[in-house]
């Protein structure tokens, strides 16, 4: 039997089983058969109109239950998925506080059986509680008090399912952003108008959502993992620069970085840049430096903790990559603006413009006046320490209670 034949029998199997593009981008990375762009059918939910209608029955059941029921869509994880952990870590605090939720994975590309999904969580998020439900395809999704999509793509679905009684949006970054301003930046914006509730990382995101699409949207704040990120003394006297360098993710402004880095190892060659986020070895980089490449999350703190500035510039959200620097006792270099500012501040970072010389110089500045910088440190760990995730968690509860009441039929 031929590889085409073999093809041509095997297809209308895997198709049976969902898995009819996973197979089919295998065969095409391997040249098996033509690569094609197949936008769609990949992206055919983004027209599905067809509706998963109201089950009165279940409502009946369900409505006066202390204990409400969430249904999370999610796109599917990899190792290590900083958003996903974030989610994780809510659904968590949730369980605990008188919520059940089940999980449901959207377009999964890879897991394709529930098994498959619990054990890829047990095994790379511990995090999550040993209570929740999870399904590979939201085929599995029944009635919830609330339903609640997690990324632009998950709000196709969420919109035709109205087998809930209220619609939630966890918005952790203004996903158009992430795009050129195209065909996909208006597809992800025009989420924002199927009226769900939002629930916000951070003040930015929800007075966007509030102010751009009259949206009713709650935030929470940000902490960080206590056990994992300390505050440990800087060893030896050389100056060092921490960057978050991922070049493959352009809102985290890798050139605008290493410009500024350039710059400021031409004024100060003493100083040591440390890289960490991505391999960069493909890079020409005159200065004097250590690539760190991807690094595991258990060794982040002691890297910080050896640095006296840490940049973190970003054009959309803040990750909790400053709020983790000030635990560790580092200081934390971000960018100005309402994306960054709810949550830092002159007192307990340094801020700094989109422009490499504005940078530069003002890293300069204060390498060279360690007194200040003690200040702002200081005042950094203090403002990291007194943050909480379980206030942050009561903040969802909160907000989904009150849409739910508010929702009830």
């Amino acid at each position: 039997m031929t590889v085409q034949e073999f093809c041509k029998k095997i297809i209308p199997f895997l198709k049976k089983r969902g898995i009819k593009g996973v197979y089919r981008k295998l065969l095409e990375k391997t040249h098996v058969i033509p690569t094609k762009n197949h936008f769609l059918e990949d992206y055919e939910f983004l027209v599905d109109d067809v509706k998963i209608p109201f089950d009165e029955k279940e409502y009946e059941i369900h409505k006066d239950d202390e204990l409400k029921i969430l249904n999370w869509v999610i796109p599917e994880m990899g190792k290590g998925s900083g958003g996903h952990l974030n989610i994780f870590r809510f659904v968590s605090f949730l369980e605990k506080m008188g919520f059940h939720s089940r999980i449901y994975l959207f377009k999964a590309p890879t897991l394709q059986d529930n098994e498959s999904v619990r054990e890829f969580l047990k095994e790379n998020f511990p995090i999550l509680d040993e209570r929740v439900e999870a399904y590979w395809d939201v085929k599995y999704a029944k009635f919830a008090h609330a339903t609640i999509a997690t990324s632009w793509e998950t709000a196709y679905f969420v919109k035709n399912f109205d087998n809930t009684v209220s619609k939630f949006y966890f918005v952790q970054d203004y996903e158009p952003f992430f795009f050129p301003h195209g065909s996909y930046y208006e597809l992800a914006k025009n989420t924002y108008k199927f009226g769900f509730r939002g629930i916000t990382a951070g003040d930015w995101i929800k007075e966007k959502l509030i102010a751009d699409f009259g949206m009713k949207a709650d935030s929470f704040g940000f902490s960080y993992d206590k056990d994992m990120y300390v505050p440990l003394k800087k060893k030896g006297t050389t100056k060092r620069v921490f960057f978050y360098a991922r070049p493959v993710t352009p809102r985290r402004d890798f050139e605008i970085g290493l410009f500024a880095l350039d710059l400021l190892c031409k004024k100060m060659p003493e100083v040591e840049v440390v890289f960490a986020g991505w391999d960069i070895s493909t890079f020409e980089i005159p200065f004097k430096h250590r690539d760190m490449g991807i690094m595991s999350v258990d060794k982040l703190s002691k890297v910080y903790s050896q640095c006296d500035l840490c940049l973190i510039i970003s054009n959309t959200n803040l990750s909790l990559l400053p709020l983790e620097v000030m635990a560790s006792n580092s200081v934390a270099v971000c960018s100005k603006g309402a994306n960054s500012t709810w949550l830092v501040n002159e007192e307990n970072s340094v801020l700094v413009e989109y422009e490499p010389r504005n940078i530069a110089e003002t890293m300069e500045y204060y390498l060279k006046n360690p007194e200040k910088l003690a200040e702002i440190r200081k005042k950094g760990l203090t403002f990291a320490q007194s943050t909480s995730w379980e206030k942050e968690a009561e903040k969802v509860r909160d907000a989904l209670l009150k849409g739910i009441k508010e929702d009830e039929r």
